[in-house]
């Protein structure tokens, strides 16, 4: 398998974690947004969109991180990264939504802002970070992984979720208050196989 990364991406650095964490053998390709590396003819036969991440497994090409996400869990076959039952199921699938919506455009745009220069109003994507994480934060109150599941154990929804969330100091998005959520974070950065998400000096962390 070979994955298509930049080392600041979030998104990349989720499908980098899952693949650590099933000890799955892969090669990484440095793939230069500064340089429009993602947008060259070669790039966009792998990914139309001219996104990251992409990963290639033999004639399989999957683009987009929670798709990777997918792909990985249902290859290996361990069902407790990806339950079969239709609720269990239907659980990492809320938590992969709001990976894809409400920390894209909240702690994952706030940190575009400081750290990539995006023109997005920094009050509101900061706003909308805290209200996620408010949620986040509750939800985690009586259980260890975000998604309800009858295993004690993490699923791909966690993975999806921890990058950005991680980072969000980042865009100025202060997890002081969100007991839960840090201690939640210490989890996923206990297990086996895990690989940390580059930090950057800007915001908070500066």
């Amino acid at each position: 398998m070979k994955i298509y990364h930049h080392p600041l991406s979030g998104h990349a650095h989720r499908a980098r974690l899952f693949l650590n964490l099933l000890g799955v053998e892969h090669d990484e390709a440095f793939v230069d947004l500064a340089a429009a590396a993602h947008k060259t003819p070669e790039y966009l036969r792998l990914n139309r969109f001219g996104q990251i991440p992409v990963l290639v497994d033999g004639h399989t090409v999957i683009a987009d991180s929670n798709a990777i996400l997918v792909y990985l869990a249902k290859k290996a076959g361990d069902t407790k990264w990806l339950p079969e039952t239709p609720a269990e199921a239907a659980a990492v699938q809320r938590w992969l939504s709001v990976a894809a919506g409400q920390i894209a455009f909240g702690p994952a745009a706030a940190r575009l802002v400081t750290v990539f220069g995006a023109k997005f109003d920094a009050n509101e994507v900061i706003a909308r970070a805290h209200n996620v994480l408010k949620v986040i934060d509750a939800e985690l109150a009586n259980r260890d992984w975000i998604a309800a599941t009858a295993a004690a154990h993490p699923t791909i929804a966690d993975v999806a979720l921890y990058s950005y969330i991680s980072s969000a100091p980042e865009g100025n998005v202060d997890l002081a208050a969100y007991t839960n959520v840090n201690a939640w974070l210490r989890r996923v950065e206990a297990l086996k196989g895990f690989v940390p998400f580059q930090k950057t000096a800007a915001g908070l962390a500066a």
